[in-house]
């Protein structure tokens, strides 16, 4: 099975094209997973009612799995058995355990190419994700 995490950018789409063609060319299926990370709000010192952080959770998860249901799809219709999967938390350690829990063969990654001070602040899931999976990880830098 070929694992291709997404978070739906540029960066992913090169590779979920080359997770599809490496799924076909080893004649095996492809999951496809969104990690969604906990929803913080933004309001200052304001109060959040447990049921507004709900319904923003509710509507990132609907969000994504929309997103997911249509990359799957794409995915079909390429003639590769696919399914999709969404998990909560932080990217890098979601994609490493569903990799080992699902005996991947190979995770096909999106990398935005950042550098220097961008990188060492945002960090780079690709990188933290090559450094502790279970498999070889393809690293396909976004266009």
């Amino acid at each position: 099975m070929v694992l291709h995490p997404t978070d739906f950018s540029s960066a992913s789409s090169a590779a979920f094209r080359r997770a599809i063609a490496e799924a076909r060319s080893r004649k095996t299926s492809l999951l496809i997973l969104h990690v969604l990370a906990p929803v913080v709000p933004v309001v200052g010192e304001g109060y959040i009612s447990p049921g507004a952080y709900e319904q923003m959770s509710a509507a990132a998860r609907a969000w994504a799995q929309k997103k997911l249901d249509r990359a799957v799809a794409k995915a079909r219709a390429a003639r590769v058995r696919t399914r999709g999967l969404l998990r909560e938390g932080v990217a890098h350690d979601q994609i490493v355990r569903v990799a080992r829990a699902q005996h991947a063969k190979l995770i096909a990654i999106g990398t935005h190419g950042r550098t220097g001070v961008a990188r060492f602040f945002l960090g780079s899931v690709a990188a933290r994700v090559a450094a502790t999976a279970p498999c070889p990880v393809l690293t396909v830098r976004g266009r």
